[in-house]
């Protein structure tokens, strides 16, 4: 039994190692997307990256912090 499990071991370590050479091999090859399955431009429809105006950024980022400041007040005044 214990050679069984050493060897179900031995192939999970090998596994990994595979996928780390395959992210290897598909980032020098430029097809890189960081999970390991190709390229992320195929997967999106050959759109390229979405694009984000400055103001919009802020605007996100001001609702941000206003429902964050509400969920803190709310926090303080003992609800949850």
């Amino acid at each position: 039994m214990e050679i069984l499990a050493a060897l179900k071991q031995e192939e999970a370590k090998l596994q990994h190692q595979l996928t780390g050479i395959r992210s290897a091999i598909a980032a020098l090859s430029g097809s890189y997307s960081g999970n390991g399955y190709g390229s992320g431009i195929a997967k999106r429809g050959g759109r390229g990256k979405r694009v984000v105006s400055a103001a919009l950024r802020a605007h996100l980022s001001r609702k941000a912090k206003e429902r964050w400041a509400k969920i803190r007040a709310d926090k303080a005044k003992g609800k949850k």
